[in-house]
C-alpha cells in the first residue's frame, strides 16, 4: 500500500471514529434530556399528590352539631346516655363500631330520629360504642380501636358532634385511618378545649375502657355484629331499617318517656 493510500485510510478511519463519538454525544444529550423531562414530571407529579393530599386532610374539617337533641351524659362505664331529664324509658341502646360501614348507613338513615326522639323525651338513648374489630387483621382493628378509644376522650356535650364525624369521616374498609392527628383535629373543630385531650387520643389513654364496654358487648350482650340495637332489652331486626320504621316501634313501646 502506497504512503498516500494510507494516510487516506488513517485520515478514513478517524473520520469514522469522530463521527462515533459524535454519535455518543448526541445519544447521551438526548438521554440526559430525557431524564431530565422524567424527573420533572415526576416531580410535578409529586407535588400534586402532596397538594391533593392537603386540600383533602383540610376539607376533612368536622363541624358541630346543632339540630334537635336531649341532655347527654357519661355513664361509668363509659356508655352515652341522652335523654331529657326525668325520662327513663322506653330505653333504647345503640351497639356500634366507627369502623363499621353498616353502622355509618344506620346513621345516615336512622340517626336523626333517633336524635329528635330524644329531644321529643319519647325515649332514653344509650350510646354504646365498643371495638369490634379486635379479631380482624389491621387496618380495620387498629381503626376501630383507635377511633372508640378517642371517642371516650371527648366530654358529653361535643360528643355527639364527634361521634357524628367518625362516622362522616369513616374509612374506606381495608384502609389505614382515624390517624392520631385527625382525631385530635376533628375534636378541636367541634369545640373540645381540654388541655389533656390530644394526650388522651395519641396514647389511647381510654384503651382499657374500650375494652371493658366490648367484653360487656360480645360477652354480657351477646352483640355478634353491628349496628345491634336493643329496645328494652328486645333485640330489633327490621325496625332499624329507616327512621319511620324505628319511631313506630319506639311509640308502640309506649314512648312516653316517663
Amino acid at each position: 500500500m502506497s504512503k498516500a493510500a494510507r494516510e487516506r485510510s488513517a485520515r478514513e478511519r478517524l473520520a469514522e471514529q469522530r463521527k462515533r463519538e459524535q454519535a455518543r454525544q448526541r445519544q447521551r444529550r438526548l438521554l440526559a434530556i430525557v431524564l431530565g423531562a422524567v424527573v420533572a414530571v415526576a416531580a410535578v407529579v409529586a407535588v400534586t399528590v402532596v397538594v391533593l393530599d392537603q386540600r383533602g386532610k383540610r376539607d376533612q374539617k368536622a363541624v358541630a352539631y346543632t339540630g334537635p337533641q336531649a341532655p347527654l351524659t357519661r355513664e361509668a362505664d363509659g356508655s352515652i346516655v341522652m335523654a331529657k331529664p326525668g325520662v327513663t324509658k322506653p330505653v333504647l341502646e345503640i351497639f356500634e363500631d366507627f369502623q363499621c360501614p353498616a353502622c355509618k348507613h344506620f346513621e345516615e338513615t336512622t340517626g336523626k330520629t333517633v336524635k329528635q326522639l330524644a329531644a321529643e323525651g319519647k325515649v332514653k338513648v344509650v350510646y354504646r360504642p365498643f371495638h369490634l374489630f379486635g379479631q380482624q387483621p389491621d387496618p380495620i382493628k387498629s381503626n376501630s380501636l383507635r377511633s372508640a378509644a378517642a371517642a371516650l376522650c371527648v366530654p358529653p356535650d361535643k360528643w355527639l358532634s364527634y361521634h357524628d364525624a367518625l362516622f362522616k369521616f369513616q374509612p374506606v374498609e381495608g384502609k389505614k385511618g382515624f390517624a392520631p392527628d385527625d382525631l385530635v383535629a376533628w375534636g378541636k373543630d367541634v369545640g373540645v378545649t381540654d388541655p389533656n385531650f390530644d394526650k388522651c387520643v395519641t396514647e389511647q389513654q381510654k384503651k382499657s375502657q374500650v375494652e371493658s364496654m366490648t367484653k360487656y358487648a360480645l360477652d354480657d350482650r351477646k352483640v355478634t355484629g353491628t349496628p345491634t340495637v336493643f329496645l328494652d332489652g328486645r333485640k330489633l331486626e327490621n325496625e332499624i331499617a329507616s327512621g319511620d320504621a324505628l319511631r313506630q316501634a319506639i311509640e308502640a313501646a309506649g314512648g312516653s318517656g316517663r
